[in-house]
């Protein structure tokens, strides 16, 4: 599917992302009637369920499916939060976490060339295991940040950017992003895609990534304690 025509079919963007995230973590996927979801085997060992935009009988059913246990959450895309926060209510179910946008780029407007680092203390190893393409920035011993890259079908599905504490504000969060993007030109990608914490969505709009909906994660707990799906 072309860029243009996958920006305007939302449902089809949620496929692709669940897709490549599960494919960056080796995870099990499924349907549940007619939306995916994935069995984080690493993580809370349960199901996550992923729905744009349900209906009110689709909610409630994938609401049921979520409260069988406390390690299953419920994932909904939508840019209208407060039917689906109050669906949620109404189902038993607590918003964890409502700061997250699903993001969208025209991979033709990204770097295809490797990048390379200004401080000679710092070190990019990159890496490809299972089609997932990895890309690490070394200070020494330690890692400084990493991330990697999924591809599926012509979009490229980013996935665990991150930039740890003692060397953030030093670009490598966009970096690692160039550096993914180099691998994915490997293949014939037309579009990149991911799940942006509130802290990743100003690194990502300045490289030119849009805006395609929010996101909401619920489940029975009463806290945020889910591990977030972002980048």
């Amino acid at each position: 599917m072309s860029h243009d025509a996958l920006v305007e079919d939302i449902a089809e963007l949620l496929e692709v992302w669940v897709a490549g995230w599960s494919g960056s973590r080796s995870y099990e996927t499924r349907k549940e009637g007619r939306f995916p979801a994935a069995l984080r085997a690493d993580k809370t060992g349960d199901w996550e369920y992923f729905a744009y935009d349900p209906s009110d009988a689709e909610f409630a059913d994938l609401a049921a499916k979520t409260a069988q246990a406390d390690t299953r959450i419920l994932t909904i895309l939508t840019n209208d939060i407060g039917r689906y926060t109050q669906l949620a209510r109404e189902n038993g179910l607590n918003v964890t976490s409502d700061s997250q946008t699903m993001m969208i780029v025209d991979m033709g407007t990204q770097d295809a060339e490797d990048p390379w680092l200004s401080d000679d203390d710092l070190k990019l190893t990159t890496s490809e295991s299972k089609g997932v393409h990895y890309a690490v920035v070394h200070a020494g011993e330690k890692v400084a940040a990493s991330g990697q890259v999924f591809v599926v079908g012509q979009t490229a599905v980013f996935d665990k950017i991150v930039t740890e504490p003692n060397y953030q504000r030093r670009g490598l969060g966009s970096f690692i992003m160039k550096a993914l993007a180099a691998q994915a030109f490997q293949y014939d990608v037309e579009s990149g895609l991911l799940l942006a914490s509130l802290d990743g969505q100003h690194l990502y709009s300045h490289l030119g990534w849009k805006h395609v909906c929010q996101v909401l994660m619920m489940s029975t707990n009463r806290v945020d304690e889910t591990d977030l799906s972002v980048a």
